[in-house]
């Protein structure tokens, strides 16, 4: 039962990750069919964003009351039932309309799980099951490719989206009782005993079980340099997807076709990356995994920026994606340690919500320093981000040193 539910899991961020960058693919046919802008996408965007923030801050309250399981299933079918609409619309405000139930299932989805793993996993299942999103992600612009070159509709991309997450969604339901306080080979001694304060649901079987407020939350020790934390990451790896291939063709002067070929390679750097973090985490612990993963960063942007011709900057850039790839399951993974099972949830759902705003607020900020000063100053900007993340990184460590020693 144990690895069953892992492999249901597994499939859940598979799912998780499809469709994700469905928006991407489908926006060169969806605004024209519409009439609208190429720039209107970025206010559907938006809207998901904003969902996936509200629906992360709502779960801890939301999984102690329903358990992460039925939370999942919900929140799949909420996704399900969103993508359909997309298949359905004919204009672009009902485009917007379903952006609102796709952010907010998506972001339940995301908060819930991640928590769950955190708690009965070891570090090396949420490496996996993050490189398992990477796969997801990857995989859903080929199912929209599929349908198009098939001489199908932007629609029927989504809608066969739909139909997977409508499969899950009974995997879920069916798989309830397995969702259940377990404590076995997965976890480690400290997980373990954080976990015996949880019950089913999430909440604590002793002591305070009330949902924590956001400003509890936040004057937790260490969380506000977590959020910070998240915020950072997501806004560098989300500012290097969406402009490393400018940067590489307007400063680098990579030809634009090779240039967003070795774009992709980012994202796949990650994918890869993760599946070897994995292994890595069986020997270093989770601050260690976000230390090697920071370094390798700065490899990979000091690549970029010495003048050593077009492939040294075009490896540059896919270090950066391997350095990445372990610093977001590990941060999420090692929650629970640093401020506690009971706590956890809360605390990873204010993690999230602090991702998405980071993606939101700056990809696009760094878009007017490129059109305003010039692409050339990605690097450093990059850098600033993994500079404050690391500051406060380490800043965490000892916080939550000293919290475990008063304790």
């Amino acid at each position: 039962m144990f690895h069953l539910l892992l492999a249901i899991i597994y499939l859940a961020f598979i799912s998780l990750g499809l469709p994700d960058s469905l928006l991407g693919a489908a926006w060169p046919s969806i605004y024209q069919e519409f009439g609208v802008p190429v720039s209107y996408a970025g206010a559907v965007s938006m809207i998901i964003a904003m969902g996936t923030i509200v629906s992360s801050l709502l779960s801890d309250r939301l999984t102690r009351r329903f358990g992460t399981g039925l939370v999942t299933a919900v929140s799949v079918a909420t996704t399900a039932v969103a993508l359909m609409g997309f298949s359905c619309s004919n204009s672009f405000w009902m485009l917007c309309l379903w952006a609102i139930p796709y952010g907010l299932g998506a972001g339940g989805v995301d908060a819930s799980l991640n928590n769950y793993v955190a708690l009965h996993y070891a570090s090396r299942h949420m490496s996996w099951l993050h490189c398992m999103w990477g796969v997801g992600a990857a995989t859903g612009p080929y199912i929209m490719g599929f349908a198009l070159t098939a001489g199908q509709s932007w629609s029927m991309g989504y809608r066969y989206i739909a139909f997977l997450q409508i499969g899950l969604t009974a995997i879920l339901l069916l798989s309830l009782p397995m969702w259940k306080k377990r404590t076995g080979s997965g976890m480690t001694g400290e997980q373990a005993a954080g976990e015996d304060a949880v019950t089913d649901n999430g909440q604590e079987s002793g002591g305070e079980s009330r949902p924590l407020k956001l400003p509890e939350i936040v004057c937790i020790p260490g969380v506000r340099e977590i959020m910070c934390i998240f915020f950072c990451y997501c806004a560098l790896e989300q500012t290097a997807g969406l402009w490393a291939s400018s940067y590489l063709v307007l400063h680098k002067g990579v030809e634009a076709e090779l240039a967003a070929s070795f774009a992709s390679l980012f994202f796949i750097g990650i994918t890869v990356g993760r599946a070897a973090s994995g292994f890595l985490t069986m020997r270093f612990c989770d601050a260690a995994m976000v230390r090697m993963g920071a370094g390798i960063i700065v490899l990979g942007l000091g690549i970029m920026v010495l003048p050593l011709g077009t492939y040294a900057a075009l490896t540059g850039f896919i270090l950066v994606g391997l350095g990445c790839a372990p610093v977001y399951p590990c941060m999420i993974h090692t929650t629970p340690a640093l401020f506690g099972a009971e706590r956890s949830q809360a605390i990873i759902g204010v993690q999230m919500a602090s991702a998405y705003v980071g993606t939101c607020l700056m990809p696009p900020l760094f878009g007017l320093i490129a059109n305003h000063i010039h692409v050339a100053w990605l690097p450093a900007y990059l850098l600033a981000l993994l500079l404050l993340l690391w500051l406060m990184h380490e800043r965490l460590q000892r916080t939550a040193g000293k919290e475990r020693n008063h304790n």
